[in-house]
């Protein structure tokens, strides 16, 4: 399966190259976006669970990496829902 991360901005500034296992995450994202925390986080959970799911058709199994991903993005993300100003910068997609 194509293996890619997704380079993104927090809203503290702080950059971070997530994984998935899927190039799925092309069809929840657009570089140079912009989105704010709760539609990130929804995105996020589409396209990580997706890739998850893609995993488990062809190996028999969820991909945990893809998990714990979300389980990051997630736990981040909840460290800026009291501002509703706060947005997500996708920057850029990298194959691997």
């Amino acid at each position: 399966m194509p293996e890619m991360l997704f380079h993104i901005v927090w809203p503290d500034g702080v950059g971070e190259a997530c994984y998935s296992p899927s190039l799925v995450v092309k069809e929840h994202f657009v570089p140079g976006e912009r989105y704010d925390v709760p539609d990130f986080l929804a995105r996020s959970r589409a396209a990580l669970n997706i890739a998850s799911e893609r995993v488990r058709a062809r190996y028999g199994m969820a991909c945990s990496r893809a998990l714990g991903q979300l389980d990051r993005i997630e736990r981040t993300a909840s460290q800026f829902t009291t501002n509703p100003a706060a947005s997500v910068a996708v920057e850029r997609f990298e194959d691997l």
